[in-house]
């Protein structure tokens, strides 16, 4: 009973005495009372990843015990260390390391994307701001973003006459739609508040893009740009395999020819990882600027 009378009043005596109460004054010093510990936290950080990593090591020495044709995570780690050992050997034009292979495919995503961004997020701008433009765009474009990247290699390899701007011209088409998409959402839910504000200061279309549009449409666009990254990874792989050459999708068609499965258990792995780190780096550059939707 003491207990409860104290607790009731020792906010009354701390709020008649203008004295902060001790928790407060503790935490404007930094002092976290009743939260987490680091040490916790961070395990609960670690411990589920290196969990799903160990279930799937796991599923997998399950599948090559009851396979014998499919290797074992030793067998492949094995085979990683020696890959990884010499990856930038070149014994002809066929025959190259997987780092050269993955630089390869770097640069036509490089080429491909950098175009479609080029391309895309100006006639986003134009498709969100002006009715007539959605009006002509929004039909072509809810028409072809469902198509298969490797419906447009063949288009391509009709154009250009060559696999290398064929699988480049893949990457285009397949990874201008989000930019387009989500540039537009961008522009549509800019508050009409803010061009009527502009529309009575009677600013040029260039002020309204600089310092309305742009800026509030930012976090759209950042994100169109992710998940265009994502694509363009993925349409790279598959334009490969067909066109041949230099790249990571051939070099896996090339061992699945030689049936080294081991290999392409590594390939599937470092095109995860590629794909991964371009992505990481793109939020990265999202979180850079101070918009919270582009921290969520």
């Amino acid at each position: 009973m003491s207990a409860v009378l104290e607790s009731v009043a020792a906010p009354l005596v701390a709020a008649a005495t203008g004295k902060p109460r001790r928790s407060q004054r503790l935490a404007n010093q930094g002092v976290r009372i009743g939260g987490r510990p680091r040490s916790r936290a961070f395990l609960l950080a670690v411990l589920p990843p290196v969990l799903g990593l160990a279930l799937l090591v796991l599923v997998w020495q399950i599948i090559s015990v009851k396979n014998s044709t499919f290797p074992s995570p030793a067998v492949t780690w094995a085979e990683a260390v020696k890959l990884f050992s010499d990856p930038f050997y070149s014994r002809g034009p066929n025959d190259q390391g997987i780092g050269w292979n993955i630089i390869a495919s770097l640069k036509r995503v490089a080429i491909g994307f950098g175009l479609a961004a080029a391309v895309g997020i100006p006639l986003g701008f134009m498709v969100g701001r002006f009715r007539f433009l959605a009006g002509m765009f929004n039909p072509i474009v809810s028409l072809l973003k469902p198509v298969s990247p490797l419906a447009w290699l063949p288009i391509g390899l009709l154009v250009f006459k060559a696999a290398h701007p064929a699988a480049i011209w893949a990457i285009f088409i397949c990874s201008i739609w989000p930019m387009i998409i989500n540039t537009a959402a961008g522009v549509q839910r800019v508050p009409q508040d803010y061009l009527n504000v502009a529309r009575v200061l009677n600013l040029s279309e260039w002020k309204v893009f600089t310092k309305i549009l742009l800026p509030s449409v930012l976090p759209h666009m950042l994100t169109g740009v992710r998940l265009a990254i994502g694509t363009a990874w993925l349409v790279i792989v598959a334009a490969e395999m067909l066109t041949g050459g230099v790249g990571i999708g051939f070099w896996v068609w090339d061992e699945w020819n030689n049936l080294n499965v081991p290999h392409i258990i590594i390939a599937i792995v470092v095109i995860g990882v590629v794909g991964l780190v371009l992505e990481q780096a793109l939020v990265a550059l999202a979180k850079s600027f101070t918009y919270e939707e582009a921290k969520a």
